[in-house]
């Protein structure tokens, strides 16, 4: 492929070699220079950066690999290929050892050298967009664990280094996969707790003959089963903090029992007599809408006023802007060195597609599709047919529009063809100006419409806007 950013510096005492090697590359597009001797390449290394230095051994003043430690000290990313007429096995080993890219004998082929010096060149490039991907994720990754740099999680940020050295119960509320136990865990490393326990609690996995033993313990003898004493989890977290993952599934006994832990900062374990008391710091976390379940009579109002001390709501993925690329990004490194593969990126196609979908499942749903397309791909770049979103979650995404289905069946008992395209199109149009942020020009790309086309469209509906 031709890509005239990339230069060559060919180093030949032959001046014949110098003119061949110089035709023969800038007919590849590269940007060639050359050097009679080692001297003359030295100082044109030392004013100048190179992709690639094609050098001989012989050199009639200094030697080619004297010439290759010397730029190798230069630059460590310059590739660099050795060509002699007069090889050996150790010479060879020693330009390797030095850091040679290759080392090729003389006469060569020249289709093989072009090979070669592409496939050097294509390696770099892959080293160097890796090292850039590396940086932007750890440029944009806080507190150890979170990525993102949208204007949502970025008032997280501050609010957790506001909160973290503090004692003050916190709600973190948010869809499923956006991420909450990450921000627990952030707040809790951010404060004077953080080299004391942390402990998780799925308040939805536990069932409700044993969440009270779970958190508070219990005596020997207790109940059938309880052979020996147990410590509860909120005894385990002592001087540390507990994560109630769920909050919203626990039961209204167990919601009584949990607002006098939190109010007299003790409690008894099942079947005993002596309260124990904790120093414990209380993160919750939940999917539902706890206010709308304080007024349906679902969760304790007090309770909720105890733990909701301050609240952290975490957006959903589809309303981060510009963090679905970069988390993307960081997902392709890390299921790559998982599994032991070198895939160093996505295509410009496969982003634009994972822009364009709403992710249901958030960043847990995007984890699991990259982990997906890596496992998958035979590439080291993710292309768009990598990346298979799950038929239930497609048709979940459409038909859960304006809570209408669409049925061809309906057709016999006869439908309303002008409400049916209407109510699709202002779906659709919503969506789009929806991952727009509002942009009409944006949201006319994403619709392959016309920006006056669009602007027509949205007047006719005030669902839109």
């Amino acid at each position: 492929m031709i890509n005239e950013t990339h230069s060559i510096l060919v180093v030949d005492d032959e001046i014949s070699m110098r003119e061949l090697l110089e035709v023969l590359l800038s007919k590849e597009g590269y940007k060639v220079s050359d050097a009679k001797n080692g001297k003359q390449a030295l100082k044109m290394i030392q004013k100048n950066d190179y992709d690639l230095i094609l050098s001989d051994i012989r050199l009639g003043d200094i030697t080619g690999l004297e010439v290759l430690k010397e730029a190798k000290k230069k630059n460590t990313d310059t590739v660099i290929i050795m060509i002699s007429a007069y090889s050996t096995t150790e010479i060879a080993v020693e330009a390797m050892n030095e850091g040679a890219y290759d080392f090729v004998p003389k006469p060569f082929d020249n289709i093989e050298l072009k090979q070669t010096i592409q496939k050097a060149l294509e390696l770099k490039t892959l080293e160097q967009e890796k090292e850039r991907t590396s940086t932007e994720i750890k440029d944009n990754m806080h507190f150890n664990r979170i990525i993102g740099r949208s204007p949502g999680m970025q008032a997280i940020y501050k609010k957790i280094e506001q909160i973290g050295p503090t004692k003050i119960n916190v709600l973190i509320t948010g869809e499923s996969g956006t991420g909450k136990e990450l921000i627990a865990k952030a707040i809790h490393e951010n404060s004077d707790r953080g080299d004391n326990p942390f402990v998780v609690v799925n308040c939805g996995g536990i069932p409700d003959t044993l969440i009270e033993s779970e958190f508070f313990g219990h005596v020997k003898g207790s109940f059938t089963g309880a052979i020996r004493d147990k410590q509860g989890l909120f005894e385990a977290a002592d001087q540390g903090t507990i994560f109630l993952d769920e909050i919203g599934e626990l039961s209204p006994v167990l919601q009584v029992k949990l607002l006098r832990a939190v109010q007299e900062t003790s409690f008894k374990p099942v079947g005993g007599t002596k309260e124990i008391e904790v120093d414990v710091r209380i993160i919750s976390a939940t999917n539902k809408n706890l206010d709308q379940e304080v007024i349906e009579g679902n969760f304790r109002e007090d309770l909720f006023f105890r733990l909701n001390v301050i609240p952290i709501k975490v957006p959903p993925l589809r309303d981060r802007k510009g963090d679905v690329a970069l988390l993307s990004r960081h997902f392709v490194e890390k299921c790559s060195k998982e599994m032991g593969k070198d895939i160093v990126k996505l295509s410009s196609y496969a982003v634009d597609f994972l822009n364009k979908y709403s992710f249901p499942g958030n960043v847990r749903e995007l984890e699991n599709l990259i982990e997906r397309s890596v496992a998958l791909s035979s590439t080291n770049i993710i292309l768009p047919e990598s990346l298979t979103i799950s038929t239930h979650k497609r048709r979940r995404w459409i038909e859960g529009i304006k809570g209408r289905r669409f049925d061809l069946a309906d057709v016999e008992q006869g439908v309303d063809l002008d409400e049916i395209l209407s109510t699709i199109e202002q779906a659709y149009l919503k969506k789009a100006m929806e991952i727009s942020g509002g942009n009409k020009s944006k949201a006319a790309n994403y619709l392959n419409l016309s920006l006056r086309s669009m602007r027509y469209r949205l007047d006719k509906t005030d669902s839109v806007d």
